[in-house]
């Protein structure tokens, strides 16, 4: 039975970071490793050795990551903000009047969600309550935790 790949979707910044990530991997992060490795067996028993298991259990973590963003990168495709009309759409930015506060978000796939660098994902409550919507345009969603929210869409960033 042939299984499809997973399509991921990114936007030309989500890719460009990724890429970055991958490097640094690659080119900082597995060769520390594997220095780490190199010492901890240089310190004889291995099968009581902390340093040991914990530098190995790290290069685990280093090469899953590595494989995980080489899939990603090898079936996304880069999203682009669509048009320069004022309807949201995966890849622009929004600005918001939130429950009386105004807020900036940039509406990505779920791969690139930063909510500390105002990155939601277009599947989250807001980002999907926000898709299709304009400048002007209200609504509301409610929080994973169950809180309604309500919003106003201020303005509409093509990216």
């Amino acid at each position: 039975m042939v299984t499809e790949k997973k399509k991921y979707q990114l936007t030309e910044q989500g890719k460009k970071d990724l890429e970055e990530r991958l490097d640094y991997l690659k080119n900082v992060a597995r060769p520390q490793n594997i220095i780490a490795i190199q010492d901890a067996r240089s310190q004889g028993d291995l099968s009581e050795n902390a340093d040991y298991s914990a530098a190995r259990e790290e290069q685990g973590k280093i090469e899953s990551e590595i494989a995980r963003i080489e899939d990603i990168l090898q079936h996304c495709t880069i999203i682009q903000a669509k048009d320069s009309t004022d309807q949201i759409t995966l890849g622009k930015t929004v600005r918001l009047n939130l429950n009386g506060k105004e807020r900036e978000y940039s509406i990505v796939s779920t791969i690139e969600v930063d909510p500390k660098a105002g990155k939601i994902s277009n599947e989250s409550p807001l980002g999907a309550a926000l898709m299709g919507l304009k400048t002007g345009d209200q609504g509301s969603f409610k929080s994973e935790a169950g809180k309604e929210n309500n919003f106003e869409v201020l303005e509409v960033i093509n990216n």
